[in-house]
């Protein structure tokens, strides 16, 4: 329903889904309002991306009550895991594929731009731009694709991998700016600045979003509204990702309580069954009704599976892994320059730096699949190595996922002389009696990845290597991987874009900083972020200082140094004027607000949350507006 302060923009009633005799969801409901911020979780296998898949009108639901219906007047924009672009010859072409005069302008100038002796075809574009006054759009593009590292606007779609091909499927979405976006995990391949970027933008008040992601950070500081699919149901929490961890839990003892209750009933309604005569009256008819009802509930209601993960790495000796001042470089790209180091006992180090920095390069020359151009690798004799690749295992798809892992042993040794089959380790992992049998070609993306992990750890490591362990891991498994992790006695070296993870897990940092210079921090990640960001604000502040001193040298130096805006920096120069007294205007209103005392507390929340957004924005734009100021 719709009221004055919800405006619906999607509605799916009763829908229901199955795969033969599997049941993913049955005659479930699911709604999202203007300005909400909604996040679906699952567990792998739970049909949670069939689900997206309906609720954005891509596959038809099941069931003669189904219905879908999304608000007439709005424009819904869509990010799938692995987009695909019909038609986009180049990456311009892909960016720009909207039926937008402003965006076809900006479209056309870009591509004038490539071609720098076609002066009559950038006359014309730069005509349209005037026309149109496409200038702010333009600066907003430029912006976007920027953060998202699409600078090669002339390449063919066509030869880029599946994760520059992400980036450019979300960057045409934030440039087309829909009423309403549904995003399939908005964060994979992208490195955590851009991460964190994507968050700021989505954290817009405006902007209404319906997202699948396993990115607890995201969940936390991006959404209002979190829906979970168990067990083919639906439960919705109101609130982010710490109020749903709060919710579920006290959900879940709910559950315990009454699954305690009802199996108490269930036993003394068996032996009342047991006795009964076979001639039964009308009040004995109803008591095997009620019978069945209770074991129909007593049936359905489980205790949540965790993964259970008990596995001990072998002992470690004093000597365990040392790099000797290590270089590496790939013609002019120089990855790893002069770098030394000596592992120590359990020490766990997160590895972070921008994409294509050479962060999976440094694991392979670690374990020795790729060779140092100059230094050397020493590695202790007593290492066992267990590399979880961001690749993943060639797993054959005709092949059950019990014969999987007894290709790589048929049991494992635990302590004090115990083991585990490989059929038992699967069940640990959540891969019951049935789905063993069952082929890899019919696993989720998630349950692959799952599975790849556990032949890892099959090893019986005492040195442990994680390339993006989480990429499509769902949160209950996520949980498990990092109390193992937690208590594991080995080395840990990790590579991964979830910063809740690396936050929970790792003690220090190496940061790849670019040209082969790495960094090694003390600290966990955030404490990294929020250090990067004083030294940014500081060198600001010192570059200010500097052109003030510079001023005041003298007219004539200041006459000689001195030049005027550009044309693209006028025009940035008055929108800032523009956009701070808008900014001013908002925040003083909001102040305002805050005198009403009958306004309600989750308003009070949510406008407290936008002053903060606001004067961020406003300490960035001042910033700028000064630098062009003095510019003159």
């Amino acid at each position: 329903k719709c009221t004055k302060d919800k405006v619906n923009y999607l509605t799916a009633e009763h829908i229901t889904k199955t795969y033969g005799e599997k049941v993913l969801f049955q005659d479930i409901s699911f709604h999202v309002n203007k300005g909400q911020k909604v996040a679906l979780v699952a567990r792998n296998g739970a049909g949670k991306s069939t689900l997206l898949r309906v609720l954005s009108g891509q596959e038809l639901p099941e069931g003669e009550q189904s219905s879908w219906t999304l608000r007439k007047d709005i424009r819904m924009g869509l990010l799938v895991q692995d987009p695909e672009f019909f038609g986009a010859d180049t990456v311009l072409d892909a960016v720009f594929d909207a039926d937008n005069p402003m965006l076809a302008a900006i479209r056309e100038y870009e591509a004038a731009l490539l071609l720098p002796d076609d002066s009559k075809r950038f006359e014309a574009a730069l005509a349209k731009m005037e026309d149109l006054k496409a200038w702010d759009i333009e600066a907003k593009v430029k912006e976007v694709l920027f953060k998202l590292n699409i600078q090669r606007l002339n390449d063919p779609i066509g030869v880029l991998s599946g994760g520059q091909k992400k980036r450019v499927a979300l960057a045409r979405l934030i440039i087309e700016e829909p009423d309403f976006l549904i995003l399939d995990e908005p964060t994979n391949h992208l490195d955590l600045e851009m991460i964190e970027w994507l968050e700021e933008y989505l954290s817009q008040p405006n902007l209404t979003i319906l997202m699948v992601t396993h990115d607890r950070y995201f969940l936390d500081r991006v959404c209002d509204t979190i829906v979970e699919l168990d067990k083919g149901k639906l439960f919705r929490y109101k609130g982010n990702y710490s109020d749903f961890l709060e919710k579920k839990a006290s959900r879940e003892e709910v559950n315990v309580r009454t699954l305690d209750r009802d199996k108490k009933l269930f036993k003394k309604e068996l032996e009342w069954v047991r006795r009964m005569p076979k001639a039964r009256g009308t009040k004995a008819k109803a008591r095997v009704e009620k019978f069945e009802q209770i074991k129909e509930k007593v049936s359905g209601k489980k205790v949540q599976e965790e993964v259970q993960i008990e596995i001990k790495g072998s002992r470690l000796g004093s000597k365990i892994l040392e790099l000797h001042s290590i270089c590496k470089a790939y013609g002019d790209i120089n990855l790893v320059d002069n770098f030394f180091y000596k592992f120590k006992k359990k020490e766990r180090v997160g590895i972070v730096g921008p994409n294509g920095v050479g962060k999976t390069t440094f694991l392979q020359m670690l374990t020795k699949e790729v060779r140092p151009d100059h230094g050397k690798v020493v590695v202790g004799g007593t290492v066992t190595f267990g590399y979880f690749t961001q690749s993943g295992m060639e797993l054959k798809e005709d092949k059950r996922v019990l014969e999987v892992v007894r290709d790589v042993a048929e049991f494992l040794p635990l302590d004090k002389g115990q083991k585990l089959t490989a059929a038992q380790l699967l069940d640990r992992f959540l891969f019951s009696g049935g789905q063993q049998q069952v082929y890899v070609s019919q696993l989720s993306g998630g349950e692959k990845r799952r599975l790849h992990l556990l032949t890892v750890l099959m090893a019986n490591p005492n040195f442990l290597i994680l390339d993006e362990p989480t990429s499509d891991l769902d949160i209950i498994t996520l949980n498990i991987l990092e109390e193992f992790l937690l208590d594991f006695p080995g080395c840990l070296v990790i590579v991964s874009h979830d910063r809740y993870f690396m936050d929970k897990i790792v003690d220090h940092l190496f940061v790849f900083e670019g040209n082969g210079k790495i960094r090694d921090f003390n600290g966990k990640y955030t404490e990294y972020r929020e250090q990067k960001r004083e030294e940014e604000l500081l060198k600001k502040r010192l570059e200010s200082e500097k052109r003030d001193t510079k001023g005041n040298e003298g007219k004539v130096e200041e006459k000689k140094e001195k030049r005027k805006r550009s044309y693209h920096e006028q025009v940035e120069f008055d929108r800032l004027e523009g956009e701070i007294e808008v900014l001013e205007n908002r925040k003083a209103a909001i102040f305002e607000s805050f005198n009403n005392p009958d306004l309600p507390s989750e308003e009070i929340e949510q406008l407290s949350k936008e002053i903060g957004e606001i004067t961020k924005t406003l300490e960035e734009k001042e910033m700028r507006w000064m630098e062009l100021g003095e510019i003159g």
